[in-house]
């Protein structure tokens, strides 16, 4: 099995973050839009996190994903320790723009 990290971009002096695979596939829940605010051109397997959206998924520990069987609503889903790690990783370290390695 692979091993994925998230090197930072915008913080060279920080150490990559090691994830799990399903982690790489749940990165797109926690992205910023293409048309945030100060959205760079991404590149492949590049990443961008708005920094506000980031802490307010820390301190409610919960995120909303539009559910496949009923896109007029939201379903709250409460943050793995996986994702709360990586969450945590990117506040405490300032860490918006990443690039998955594996």
């Amino acid at each position: 099995m692979s091993q994925y990290s998230l090197v930072p971009i915008d913080q060279k002096q920080v150490s990559p973050l090691p994830i799990s695979a399903r982690m790489r596939g749940q990165l797109v829940y926690f992205m910023a839009g293409p048309t945030a605010a100060g959205m760079p051109p991404l590149g492949e397997n590049e990443y961008l996190f708005a920094r506000d959206e980031v802490r307010k998924w820390i301190d409610d520990g919960v995120f909303y994903l539009v559910s496949p069987l009923d896109s007029a609503n939201m379903t709250e889903v409460e943050l793995t320790e996986e994702q709360e790690v990586m969450l945590n990783w990117l506040d405490k370290n300032q860490v918006a723009h990443v690039r998955v390695k594996e």
